[in-house]
């Protein structure tokens, strides 16, 4: 099983930029794409970008798209997530999790404690 370290998150104003990182140890599944996911209060966790740690290949949800971006370090192991232009409404914790698609794969272990993003109008 995989274990991540989600980091990076914090207050921000409306127009702000993040950047997360999730570190990954153990079985890292590096031939899967790596995702981040976020959770925001009474919502479903939701898909918001993945990224192949050999290609770079990166694909977004459209409500980020243009403003996020997903890169990846495989000798460290490490994902990140460039946040731009954030609005109220991305708002939640963020989380890693490697991914087929745009859903975690089954048996990757489990969630980490993610990280807390807030911004502020």
């Amino acid at each position: 099983q995989v274990q991540l370290v989600e980091s990076g998150g914090g207050l921000v104003q409306a127009g702000g930029s993040l950047r997360l990182s999730c570190a990954a140890s153990g079985r890292t599944f590096r031939s899967w794409p790596m995702g981040w996911f976020r959770q925001a209060p009474g919502k479903e966790r939701e898909f918001v970008a993945r990224v192949s740690w050999t290609t770079s290949n990166t694909y977004y949800a459209d409500s980020v798209k243009g403003r996020f971006t997903a890169s990846s370090d495989n000798a460290e192991k490490t994902v990140y997530l460039q946040m731009n232009s954030l609005k109220p409404e991305d708002m939640a914790i963020y989380y890693c999790a490697p991914v087929f698609g745009n859903r975690p794969i089954q048996g990757f272990g489990s969630w980490g404690q993610g990280t807390q993003v807030t911004v502020s109008s």
